[in-house]
């Protein structure tokens, strides 16, 4: 059975849950206290390089790291991913736009409000990032004015991908009630049939409050 090594107020790890509820494809859960040093052990940096999570490891022992590569090897053979390469590329594309511009900025965000160390952080780094983030949202907006899924009309990991962090813009303290496109995008990866609604609030973990080891 595949093990998912995961945190659960981790939206990266929420990806990677929702396409396995979406698949219904069993797996045994490994919990990480990132927090508390888990991720930067020896058998877990073996698993995952930068000790992050999530992180899958297969029945015959090998192991795959990063949300986003997780959700492309899972996706192969499922309606989730394109089998035309174009399309795959478009995937792709949406899948790194993900990381460069939605969890690293809009994710950082909330991470850091919902835990207390926004104010800990240099206000020059904050408004870049928040200056980036509305870049983020614009590109969005003007982008699911167009289409109803990030990669066509076809709903794939890259809409989960983005969902992950970009539905969330509101608790990074950017409310969407002026993007009419990105909330009806919203609104429709949640009417997708398997949809997981559940999250986890930092709050769960008492040690969310300190910084990654």
């Amino acid at each position: 059975m595949l093990t998912l090594f995961d945190y659960l107020p981790s939206q990266n790890a929420w990806k990677v849950r929702q396409l396995l509820q979406h698949l219904q494809r069993p797996y045994r859960t490994v919990e990480v206290s990132i927090f508390e040093g888990d991720g930067q052990r020896p058998e877990y940096l073996r698993i995952s390089p930068t000790g992050t999570v999530p992180a899958i490891q297969l029945e015959d022992g090998r192991a795959l790291a990063e949300s986003n590569a997780i959700l492309l090897y899972l996706a192969e053979d499922t309606p989730y991913l394109p089998d035309d390469a174009f399309g795959r590329g478009k995937v792709w594309q949406w899948l790194s736009f993900e990381q460069e511009r939605v969890e690293s900025v809009i994710g950082t965000l909330r991470h850091w409000t919902l835990t207390g160390k926004l104010a800990r952080r240099a206000t020059a780094l904050v408004e870049a990032k928040r200056a980036a983030a509305q870049r983020t949202l614009a590109i969005l907006e003007r982008e699911l004015a167009e289409r109803s899924f990030l990669a066509g009309e076809r709903y794939t990991i890259a809409d989960i991908a983005v969902f992950a962090y970009g539905s969330r813009a509101d608790e990074a303290g950017f409310p969407l009630d002026g993007y009419p496109a990105i909330r009806g995008w919203i609104a429709r990866v949640r009417a997708q049939p398997g949809h997981l609604a559940a999250t986890h609030p930092y709050a769960i973990d008492p040690h969310s409050g300190g910084d990654l080891p």
